[in-house]
């Protein structure tokens, strides 16, 4: 069946992340390149595939389905197929976990072989060599052989509150996704954490649909004669969750670093030192050809040390130390050490971020450093800016300088090792972007992509707009002709200092945006004061005030976008908004009812004390040290002033935002004899897109804005899916 509808395809194709190749590990002598991938744009099983550079020729290396059976995903529901995998240096022995086991196959001949070991298994991963797999289960680290014998514990879980192989804030500087453990080069020993969460208090998740109670949260009695009503839409089987991560002013988990001994994998485990009163959190670690290593930061966040360490009897010896007035940002990939042992680190000042060797730096002023991606003897790759909207692959190195790798409006990324680079580019040609094999001699192979096209076209302009040259991009109907009357305005920005929002990349939130526009709309999206990549000083603008800035901002970027386009509509205004976002638009409706007359608000953290402690620290202190702060971003202390109409949404088994906060603040206005609409979306997580409530989500919002801003029903259009007001 043909699509028909934007809504229906952001589900078909989860966001456009379908079909997409991803997680790209180039071997060591750079022949092979693997990656996953589904084999069409709508395909929810994600196969291994590995790329034969000389030949160009694909070859796949594991598909779930023959794997497991086609009927183990019938009955299960299940999809996603290989969400991760990982490889020895050579990118021979390659591990990966699959319907609670662990697999393991060979890049260059034969069928993955599931090993028979203890269960469910996550993160396995290859030692450099080959010989042996390391992976977690129950707690536990574990190990066994890479043909398949010896599988035993090596640190192993006293009570329910420890895990080993595990350690949260890594996720910080890592390229992918939080690490635990690390291979020594030779494959002989391991660094690895052990995380008690006992002193953690328990995040509980309420959902209706399991028997979670609501009231115990604070939301309003689910009457129907109320306007504030919480309506449920979808099902979950998710009912309370514990959260091991602590909330602002909770005390954290208590992360300690481990050994294996010296004389092996199974001698006595020696543990790493350090002040960890001072310092206590592991924000990244490793494993090179130098010794290993751990970054550590300090609950301020205002101190980062790299610490190395002794491999015989843990102690530790301070590498380099970084400090700031406001927090010492953590750049993925760093710090890490070239060949000859010279030092990278980045230099903050006032307006640029820089990329250091041994504490000098080797970028020029105005190019934002991103992340480093590879380091091959002592050349070194990484990402950077000097255009906010755009990201470009550079290099640098002693001998040859800087140059930058990438060319052309995009988001630029890759992985290289041996030769070889994988150069990724995302641009507003098609969701997902394009991906390109390079190495020296040889022609480039493109990476095939099976992305869906969009049933959608964008009809948007990228503004410069304010004082302040904030980033903007504006969105109009398809069918709108200038001089055919005024269009009222939908505010959907983000605005938080987690993601840009205007780049050069088509992405799903883009298509959403021209979705909205094509309802009626003149949708503005604008990354004010906070918001990555323009540097330094502009992050920290939000230091002690979270949305001061950032919702001055959104009104100067309207202001000034309807100063240069006069068919905006001032008069008729709303924000939507969702995570960060949401937060945002309740509050411009509840600060400036002047300027914005409704909002939707999703997932948006009311009550800053409700959310990550390391995330939420970072600009607002200690609430124990800094309790005006807080007090001065609490949405629940401005619910008496809501004078316009508010719609607040939120997934019951959001891991991210605890509903508590869209359930308090409801409860806030309920007291306040406030009236607002209440949409609870049981089952569903922090991001709605994509599940199967994703139609009747839009279509609500959209019924709530053109309720309140005045806007006529609209008549369907058969072409695009897209409605045309009537």
């Amino acid at each position: 069946m043909p699509l028909t509808t934007l809504p229906e395809q952001l589900v078909r194709t989860l966001r456009f992340t379908r079909g997409v190749p991803g997680r790209f590990v180039v071997s060591g002598g750079g022949e092979t390149v693997l990656f996953l991938r589904g084999r069409t744009g709508d395909d929810p099983v994600t196969c291994l595939w590995a790329l034969d550079v000389p030949s160009g020729r694909e070859r796949l290396l594991a598909d779930p389905v023959r794997l497991l059976g086609a009927g183990q995903f019938e009955r299960r529901g299940r999809v996603g197929g290989i969400e991760a995998y990982a490889a020895d240096a050579a990118a021979g022995v390659i591990a990966f976990a699959l319907g609670g086991g662990l697999w393991k196959v060979d890049s260059g001949k034969g069928e993955p072989r599931r090993l028979p070991v203890v269960g469910p298994v996550t993160d396995p991963r290859p030692d450099p060599t080959g010989r042996r797999i390391a992976y977690l289960s129950h707690g536990a680290l574990r190990v066994i052989e890479a043909e398949g014998a010896g599988d035993r514990p090596l640190a192993r879980p006293p009570t329910f509150d420890v895990e080993f192989g595990v350690a949260a804030h890594t996720a910080a500087t890592s390229l992918d996704d939080a690490r635990g453990y690390w291979w020594s080069p030779d494959g002989s020993r391991l660094l690895f954490a052990r995380t008690d969460c006992a002193a953690v208090q328990p995040w509980p998740t309420a959902d209706p649909a399991d028997g979670g109670d609501l009231t115990d949260l604070g939301t309003p009695p689910d009457r129907p004669d109320r306007p504030d009503r919480p309506d449920r839409v979808g099902a979950g089987d998710a009912a309370r969750e514990v959260r091991r991560t602590a909330l602002a002013g909770t005390p954290n988990p208590d992360v300690t670093l481990w050994l294996t001994g010296p004389t092996g994998l199974d001698s006595p485990p020696v543990q790493v030192s350090w002040d960890r009163l001072a310092h206590e959190y592991v924000v990244g670690a490793g494993w090179d050809a130098h010794g290993p290593w751990v970054l550590v930061q300090s609950r301020d966040q205002c101190t980062v040390r790299l610490l190395g360490i002794d491999p015989g009897d843990g102690r530790t010896a301070v590498l380099d130390e970084q400090r700031d007035a406001h927090w010492v940002h953590l750049v993925p990939g760093l710090p890490a050490r070239t060949a000859s042992s010279a030092l990278l680190t980045h230099h903050d000042t006032s307006g640029t971020r820089h990329l250091a060797r041994n504490g000098t730096p080797v970028t020029p002023k105005g190019l934002q450093l991103r992340a480093v991606l590879d380091i091959d003897g002592e050349d070194v790759l990484f990402t950077a800016s000097d255009d906010p909207t755009e990201t470009h692959l550079w290099s640098h190195s002693p001998k040859s300088g800087l140059r930058q790798v990438s060319s052309g409006p995009g988001v630029h990324s890759g992985a290289r090792r041996g030769g070889t680079l994988v150069r990724i580019t995302r641009d507003a040609e098609r969701p997902g972007g394009r991906a390109e094999v390079l190495r020296m001699g040889r022609p480039a192979v493109t990476v095939l992509s099976y992305a869906e096209r969009p049933v959608l076209d964008i009809h948007a302009e990228q503004l410069v707009l304010g004082p302040q040259a904030l980033r903007a991009r504006l969105h109009l109907p398809s069918w709108y002709r200038r001089g055919s009357g005024p269009l009222p305005v939908l505010v959907d920005s983000y605005g938080g200092a987690a993601l840009q929002r205007v780049t050069a990349e088509l992405d799903w939130r883009v298509l959403l945006s021209q979705w909205f526009a094509e309802q009626g709309f003149a949708v503005l999206t604008t990354d004010g004061r906070g918001t990555p990549g323009r540097g330094p000083a502009w992050e920290r603008e939000v230091y002690g005030d979270l949305f001061g800035p950032v919702l001055d901002d959104q009104v100067t970027a309207l202001h000034d976008a309807a100063r240069r386009c006069p068919q905006l509509d001032l008069g008729r205004v709303a924000f939507r908004g969702w995570s960060f976002g949401g937060a945002l638009a309740a509050l411009a409706v509840l600060r400036r009812p002047d300027v914005f007359h409704a909002a939707v608000a999703g997932a948006g953290v009311a009550d800053q004390r409700l959310y990550h402690a390391h995330w939420r620290e970072r600009f607002l202190g200690h609430p124990d040290a800094h309790p005006e702060r807080y007090d001065a971003c609490d949405l629940l202390r401005e619910a008496p002033r809501l004078t316009r109409p508010l719609l607040l949404v939120h997934g019951l088994a959001d891991t991210n935002v605890p509903p508590a906060n869209t359930l308090r603040l409801s409860a806030a206005l309920k007291a306040a004899g406030r009236p607002h609409e209440l949409l609870l979306l049981p089952g569903i997580g922090h991001q709605p897109i994509g599940t199967t409530v994703t139609r009747q989500f839009l279509e609500r919002q959209v019924s709530f804005l053109r309720r309140h801003l005045g806007i006529e029903p609209a008549t369907p259009r058969s072409d695009a899916g897209t409605p045309r007001p009537s």
